[in-house]
């Protein structure tokens, strides 16, 4: 293990994290199987059929605005609340930041703002735990999920919006325009999946996402590595490369799969009849594969909490272990 292994946030938001992704997969799950009613007939069936998927998605949505609730009393009401609130906001050091990052890409820089060096020999003390990378993340996912926790409810209530705008099109609008901010928040999903599950320095898994900064020992090994990241004692899984070009294959056939699909399905947003065999069988495959990849996500963050559990078992077996030998440790 190595600094840059290190956890950057507090148990709360690692709890956060991990109840909001199992939220999100779950209306995916749901809703792409009522999208996507023919392609994803054995999800339909596997839920119960369309009365089971309508049933947890509606469930996952309110647990998703249970969670969102709570974050925003947790963010303002714990100490130093307001200025946990105004770190997200973007700053002109942020805009010089992504300014110089555009440069770079495009050849007219050196190198890279000092924010986006946390994986080229500085320390996690060094950068700053929201980049305008992470403040942007932020603005964009909590944009999406208000809106859709909005829309969301309003669809719901297909009576009461035919009834105030005298119109049906205006529902069929609503609708349209759920699910594609629910296609766009997958991609984000997907690709956000792929960036975290598949980083050369953490593959499997990132860990930073699941162990909290306080359950984690500020350095390993020598006292003169306190002041370095580490970064020389990593190693490349031998697996990394293999399976990093598969998993980029899989999310990039999902991705453009479901837009297509999005743009040309006919039984939007519900079909009458759970009919395999109606559509392209192309886009049944790709959809899947998107699917696939969610599945994969979904694995992942289950497997990071795992791996959390296992860690903290070990510790508390090492400290009764030093216990029983008298306030000695191990190591």
């Amino acid at each position: 293990m190595t600094s840059l292994d290190h956890g950057k946030f507090s148990r709360v938001t690692t709890m956060f994290h991990s109840l909001l992704a199992l939220t999100v997969f779950l209306l995916f799950f749901t809703g792409y199987a009522v999208a996507f009613n023919d392609e994803l007939w054995w999800l339909v069936e596997l839920m119960g059929g369309n009365t089971g998927v309508l049933a947890v998605h509606r469930v996952a949505g309110f647990a998703l605005i249970f969670l969102t609730a709570f974050w925003v009393f947790y963010m303002l009401l714990r100490a130093g609340g307001s200025v946990s609130l105004t770190a997200v906001l973007p700053t002109p050091g942020d805009v010089a930041a992504f300014v110089q990052d555009m440069k770079f890409a495009a050849g007219m820089a050196d190198e890279r703002h000092p924010n986006a060096r946390q994986f080229a020999g500085y320390s996690a003390d060094e950068i700053p735990l929201l980049s305008y990378v992470g403040k942007g993340v932020i603005a964009i996912f909590a944009v999406e999920l208000l809106l859709l926790m909005v829309s969301g409810l309003l669809i719901w209530q297909k009576t009461m919006l035919i009834d105030f705008y005298n119109s049906q099109s205006v529902v069929i609008a609503f609708v349209a325009f759920h699910g594609a901010l629910g296609v766009i928040m997958m991609m984000g999903v997907m690709f956000h999946t792929f960036e975290h599950g598949f980083h050369p320095a953490f593959y499997p898994v990132e860990m930073k996402a699941f162990l909290p900064k306080s359950d984690t020992p500020e350095y390993h090994g020598d006292a003169e590595s306190e002041s370095v990241t580490g970064i020389e004692r990593l190693r490349l899984k031998p697996s990394w490369g293999w399976v990093t070009n598969v998993m980029g294959v899989l999310t990039i056939i999902g991705v453009v799969s479901i837009l297509l699909a999005s743009m040309s399905y006919g039984g939007y947003p519900i079909s009458q009849t759970i009919v395999f065999g109606e559509g392209s069988l192309l886009r049944t495959v790709g959809i899947n594969i998107g699917v696939l990849v969610l599945f994969i996500g979904l694995f992942l963050s289950m497997y990071g909490n795992v791996l959390r559990a296992r860690y903290m078992r070990q510790r508390r077996q090492e400290a009764r272990t030093a216990a029983t030998d008298g306030g000695r440790t191990d190591d």
